[in-house]
């Protein structure tokens, strides 16, 4: 990708955490971004272009500020979930704009295809974490893992909506987030 549609998908995350989907007007997106809307158009083709590559332009975000060098899948697992409930603008952009994108797809067929195979991307790469535990023995044996990914990566969705609109603190957050993972996984070993 190159640096020019890297700066426009960075702008379209922004709107899109600022102004919602529905805001998102290409000529807003091109003086956010600094470029001309025939350059938007050249690189994406239309609006619905643009859409489609900020959400993976969010997935691949994402994928960056929750690797992790954690010793065992374990922490690796619980790193990689906490992650998504941080303090930064980048996170808060990035999990703002996921939302938006996601209640955007009730109403998008052109969304819901991409939304449902990121998804399930995430939930897959948690189940993989939770069968290295398993495996591992830091969790318990009966645990579904494909179940478990499931939970867990909504209850992080959830929890991000919750912590961003000001219901729960970010600490609550966490804290909810920690004690699900041991109701899934049963707790961590010492």
């Amino acid at each position: 990708m190159s640096d020019r549609q890297t700066q426009i998908l960075e702008a379209a995350v922004r709107v899109i955490a600022q102004d919602g989907v529905r805001g998102l007007r290409v000529e807003k997106l091109a003086a956010e971004a600094e470029v001309s809307t025939a350059l938007i158009y050249y690189h994406f083709k239309d609006r619905a272009g643009v859409l489609r590559r900020a959400l993976d332009h969010v997935n691949d975000r994402a994928v960056r500020y929750t690797e992790v060098a954690a010793r065992d899948p374990r922490a690796r697992l619980e790193q990689v979930l906490v992650l998504e409930l941080q303090d930064t603008d980048e996170v808060r952009d990035n999990s703002v704009a996921w939302g938006e994108l996601r209640a955007s797809a009730v109403f998008s067929d052109d969304l819901r295809e991409p939304l449902r195979a990121s998804t399930l991307a995430w939930s897959e790469d948690v189940e993989s974490l939770i069968r290295e535990a398993q495996g591992a023995g830091l969790a318990k044996p009966d645990t579904s893992p494909a179940d478990a990914a499931e939970r867990l990566t909504a209850l992080v969705e959830g929890l991000s909506e919750r912590w961003l609109s000001g219901s729960v603190t970010l600490e609550r957050a966490r804290d909810l987030l920690d004690g699900a993972i041991t109701a899934e996984l049963g707790p961590p070993s010492k």
